[in-house]
């Protein structure tokens, strides 16, 4: 008890901490503390202070912000905006992130850990963010991360955990985590592993937005910053026929119809969703029944990992005979259709990496297409910002407000030429392709360090 400051509580003792410390203490290497390979503010090792977040919506005035909920975002774009005026003084300076940083969450949710990425680089991040910056001369900073995140970091991380209702980690509780000192040949390969995958979701994130734009070029639509800067009164005027179906006024509103009107005016020929899907369904409820063993059963993926980098499964669920009906394929779209209105209701996304051979929570409508391809069409349509309001603008409910698929089926997309919708599709289906890439290197490099681990506790 002595290792652990003699805590009473059962994180330093439970959930394979004790026994990864125990394999480590076996490992014939050399062991060096965090803190002595790291480097910076702080020692290298800090997360921030508390402060009152403002807010604004104009890039001109303000920095993306990450919290510890979107350290895993694939796309960096749809960050919000933290007033220069709070990021750039001296109190949250040091919350800049810059490439190949180690980022853990550290409140709440424990242990979520990321990558820092080019495309991260400008970005400020929360308190709730906990940063390790390795000193390149000392460690390669790949390395550091993939051990931090394999079956053996994280244990020790989360072994540092204090608190009751919302936990906590601070930078002193993982100061002296013992880090094994391998190879070096394999020290620098995972990092080269981790260094890829980072470059592959930094190429994707970059060629997913210039698809959006070029559908958006092609089709005439404006883009969302064109749709931003159109006024956006709080009094619509509304025609007696359109009340007919909606009465709500998040359909009939400004922010809706500014998305509607080059369909409106005849200057965007459009179709439906469902024009261009050979199904879209809403698969019915049923019992999870969620099993023991992490080697057996199905990977079950609800809605809010959808979009990252490395989507994650919930749990582990019993096989049934209509488990085929929740998985998903390369031609499918899933619309998550509850949820907060500005979340992630209503935000498409397709599958990459485990969720394809995977169960998906009945919470994702389906579109299913008859080819990949057609289904990366639909995909940039939904995700372009006249996809997306209307979408959200089609959803209803108070508390929790829901989409349902005749909702969904009636967005309207831009009706091109079947060759421009393939070849969409198809760089669409290369942006899915980078970021599955992107998760078997880094899957990689934890692999061969945690074989490295535990060959060398065998010998």
């Amino acid at each position: 008890m002595d290792s652990y400051g003699y805590r009473l509580d059962c994180s330093p003792y439970l959930g394979g901490a004790l026994e990864a410390k125990i394999l480590l203490e076996r490992l014939p290497a050399r062991k060096d503390k965090l803190h002595d390979l790291t480097a910076g503010f702080e020692g290298g090792i800090y997360n921030g202070p508390q402060f009152i977040r403002r807010y604004v919506d104009s890039p001109t005035f303000g920095v993306p912000f990450m919290t510890g909920s979107s350290l895993r975002v694939a796309d960096t774009s749809e960050l919000p905006l933290l007033s220069k005026l709070d990021a750039l003084g001296p109190k949250l300076r040091h919350l800049e992130i810059k490439p190949g940083m180690s980022l853990i969450s550290c409140s709440g949710t424990i242990g979520i850990m990321a990558y820092a990425r080019q495309d991260m680089a400008g970005v400020w991040s929360s308190q709730d963010v906990l940063k390790v910056v390795a000193d390149p001369t000392r460690i390669p900073p790949g390395y550091l991360y993939a051990y931090l995140c394999s079956k053996f970091g994280i244990p020790l991380v989360a072994s540092g955990t204090y608190g009751a209702i919302i936990q906590h980690l601070e930078p002193e509780h993982i100061a002296n985590l013992p880090v094994p000192r391998l190879k070096a040949r394999l020290e620098w390969e995972t990092h080269i592993l981790v260094e890829q995958a980072a470059t592959l979701r930094v190429d994707a994130a970059q060629r997913f937005g210039n698809a959006v734009r070029e559908l958006e070029e092609r089709a005439g639509l404006p883009s969302a910053e064109e749709l931003s800067h159109l006024p956006h009164p709080p009094v619509v005027e509304v025609g007696s026929s359109k009340l007919q179906e909606r009465l709500d006024t998040n359909f009939h509103r400004s922010y809706h119809y500014n998305a509607l009107q080059p369909y409106l005016t005849h200057r965007v020929k459009g179709r439906t969703v469902e024009s261009l899907a050979s199904s879209i369904l809403e698969p019915t409820r049923f019992k999870r029944v969620e099993h023991a063993n992490q080697d057996f059963g199905v990977p079950f993926f609800g809605t809010g990992s959808l979009g990252d980098i490395d989507p994650q499964p919930l749990y582990r669920i019993a096989p049934f005979p209509q488990i085929d009906q929740y998985r998903v394929d390369e031609r499918s779209v899933l619309i998550p259709r509850s949820g907060q209105i500005y979340g992630i209701i209503g935000r498409a996304f397709q599958p990459i990496g485990k969720v394809l051979t995977s169960a998906v929570t009945e919470d994702a409508i389906r579109i299913t297409c008859k080819t990949a391809e057609e289904a990366g069409f639909v995909f940039l349509a939904l995700r372009s910002e006249c996809g997306l309001r209307q979408l959200k603008a089609r959803c209803f409910g108070g508390s929790i407000p829901h989409l349902d698929v005749t909702h969904v089926g009636r967005v309207l997309v831009p009706d091109l030429e079947p060759g421009v919708r393939h070849r969409l599709g198809e760089l669409a289906g290369h942006v899915l392709d980078l970021r599955t890439q992107a998760i078997n290197k880094e899957a990689s490099a934890r692999e061969m360090i945690e074989q490295a681990i535990e060959a060398g506790v065998k010998d």
